[in-house]
């Protein structure tokens, strides 16, 4: 897998937006078979920034029902949240 098949987006959240003003954290939507190491290597690779930690967790999709009796469900996906070093910073638009 490359950079761009591990970080799918960065996640921009009212949580994630305090927590990269405070903390220098980075909450990033990534591949459901890379690991901390892959991630890790990957933001440095895209972003150009020196990543201290990678903290991740798997979120199960929820279950979707939308005016019909069919229920659907939203995908799973892996959550990982990088801290940067200090100074630097991952440039949202």
């Amino acid at each position: 897998m490359n950079a761009f098949d591990i970080v799918k987006t960065v996640r921009i959240t009212e949580k994630g937006a305090l927590l990269s003003d405070e903390q220098n954290q980075y909450t990033i939507v990534a591949d459901k078979r890379a690991n901390k190491i892959q991630i890790r290597q990957a933001v440095e690779e895209l972003f150009k920034v020196k990543v201290l930690s990678v903290n991740t967790s798997n979120v199960r999709g929820k279950a979707r029902r939308q005016r019909t009796y069919q229920a659907g469900k939203s995908p799973d996906w892996k959550k990982a949240i990088v801290t940067l070093k200090e100074g630097d910073k991952i440039e949202l638009t």
